[in-house]
């Protein structure tokens, strides 16, 4: 039995899709990493009952915030994308969080500017607001201690045989979380990370994508819970064929996620491939359900996927629009900085 709705919502199950493929399908992600936040942050004193606590976000994190301060009775606050539908802002206004949503003209500059903007909102905020507690998803080390638990569930389901874990890097809390837990469990666990292009995080900044980019797994600017020397490969997928395996991931296995799930399914069928025997789980880190109006209205929704193979590289300077994989081997990087 659970205290509050936010312990239940948190807890992934484990599908096995094909002979070699599995999903870990979560409700809500990052409603582990907050939860645990929350509640470290309060048990070292970082935090008081009077605190508000307050963090920029796309949808995911921000939702598992609110759940979270809504189950340990403190203060919210959100900085919301432009991409935070009403439905979305009414949940967290009746969950208790005060929602500030950014505002920037229609434009192709829109998706890049959106972060720079809510970060420069927190800023004031810090500035002017009293007794506020900026979380930093991006950048505080405390939203990796959620995934331990996860991780050992992980280990228990493949009975430590070696694994394939495939995911959007996003903060890099997540698939760093998991990976470095899950590493100290068996030392034969493989992490691919998945990028949009455009984003300075594993450098696939300069290629364009020329339709859209794809929120919550890259980054215009750098994020230093990406920790570069966990991941083994790297893809880089485009937007149309990231919608595409959505909708295939949907027809083929009744799986209804977001776009970055979609992205996930395209590389663990290539991983699968190339590795038969060897299993490889991909993250699905929520549901479709805010994507019914974008991404599964969309008319490359029904795209097939079979033949899409992806350009293996050796070097960020060969990285092609629409699919690239490069083994990274476990090096260190360091995004360039549009600020600096």
């Amino acid at each position: 039995m659970f205290d509050h709705a936010a312990d239940a919502m948190k807890q992934p199950d484990v599908i096995r899709l094909s002979e070699d493929i599995y999903v870990l399908r979560f409700e809500m992600m990052k409603l582990y990493s907050a939860l645990t936040a929350v509640k470290t942050l309060l048990d070292r004193g970082e935090i008081t009952p009077d605190t508000t606590l307050m963090d920029s976000s796309s949808g995911t994190y921000g939702y598992s915030l609110a759940m979270a301060c809504h189950k340990y009775g403190l203060r919210c606050r959100i900085v919301c994308s432009t991409k935070v539908d009403a439905d979305i802002r009414r949940q967290l206004e009746m969950l208790g969080a005060t929602v500030d949503q950014i505002e920037i003209p229609p434009g192709p500059l829109v998706d890049k500017m959106d972060l720079g903007v809510r970060l420069k909102r927190i800023a004031h905020l810090l500035n002017t607001e009293e007794n506020v507690y900026w979380m930093q998803q991006y950048h505080n080390p405390v939203h990796y201690l959620g995934y331990q638990d996860c991780a050992e569930m992980l280990q228990k389901e493949f009975g430590g045989a070696p694994f394939t874990l495939v995911g959007g890097v996003g903060s890099g809390a997540s698939t760093g979380g998991l990976t470095t837990y899950l590493r100290e469990l068996n030392d034969d666990v493989e992490l691919v990370g998945v990028q949009p292009f455009e984003s300075v995080t594993f450098g696939s900044d300069p290629v364009e994508d020329p339709v859209a980019s794809i929120s919550g797994i890259g980054s215009p600017v750098p994020m230093k819970n990406v920790a570069y020397e966990l991941y083994d490969r790297v893809h880089w997928i485009g937007y149309h064929s990231a919608i595409a395996a959505t909708g295939d991931l949907f027809r083929r296995h009744g799986l209804y996620a977001g776009m970055s799930t979609g992205c996930n399914h395209l590389a663990a069928r290539w991983e699968a491939a190339r590795n038969p025997g060897r299993p490889c789980v991909f993250i699905a880190a929520d549901t479709g359900h805010r994507y019914a109006q974008t991404v599964y209205a969309h008319p490359r929704v029904n795209d097939p996927i079979d033949a899409l193979v992806p350009n293996t590289v050796d070097d960020l300077g060969q990285l092609a629009f629409p699919w690239s994989v490069m083994d990274w081997g476990r090096r260190t990087f360091e995004p360039k900085n549009p600020e600096s």
